[in-house]
């Protein structure tokens, strides 16, 4: 499987600022970034915290932003009303297998427990060779630096093949990573299958 052309990245990031001024430039700069190699955003669609930021970048940028958002964030009136397009859906599982759909690449800035939970889940998808599709982290003030040292853990122990831990980019800014999905090559086997067996 080969990652095919990059028209859409979807970004996942903190539906709150965060502590440090540099999460909310790392997102306008991201969302600036994807505009302005004419490719579409593709994130959550609300209007709050580092999401809001980066689509309301990437528009100022001339960029097609397309949000999706479930129901019940709806209702709490999160969602961005500015978007290119906003889907509403039924659920979260829905919400992420639309991003995913319109995606072609997967961006993450720092975040909570969410934004970790749905780039782990595509990643894992990458793995197991269910799409070709790069994953990375714009690693913000050395935010992801902790995550980095745990997942070479994690392969130091032999739960995670190097390949793919080496399938997750990190990245200073969101230019390098855009760069590095660009010459995005997936693994050349799966979770399960061994060169030999080939």
């Amino acid at each position: 499987m080969t990652a095919g052309p990059m028209n859409a990245v979807c970004v996942f990031c903190g539906s709150s600022p965060g502590a440090d001024p540099a999460y909310e430039a790392a997102a306008q700069a991201t969302g600036r970034a994807i505009a302005e190699r004419g490719l579409a955003l593709v994130y959550g669609g609300a209007k709050v915290g580092l999401m809001g930021q980066v689509a309301d970048a990437a528009l100022a940028a001339g960029g097609e932003v397309f949000g999706v958002l479930p129901r019940g964030l709806a209702a709490k009136e999160l969602a961005h009303t500015g978007l290119t397009r906003l889907e509403v859906v039924d659920s979260m599982h829905e919400r992420k297998a639309r991003m995913a759909d319109l995606s072609d690449g997967f961006l993450s800035l720092p975040g909570g427990i969410g934004t970790l939970e749905e780039v782990f889940e595509v990643w894992t998808w990458g793995q197991l060779g269910f799409h070709a599709k790069p994953v990375g982290f714009v690693n913000v003030a050395g935010f992801y630096d902790p995550l980095r040292a745990f997942l070479n853990h994690m392969t130091g122990q032999a739960f995670l093949k190097p390949m793919h831990r080496d399938m997750a980019i990190f990245a200073d800014t969101p230019q390098d990573a855009l760069d590095a999905f660009a010459a995005y090559q997936p693994p050349a086997v799966d979770k399960w299958m061994e060169r030999e067996q080939l």
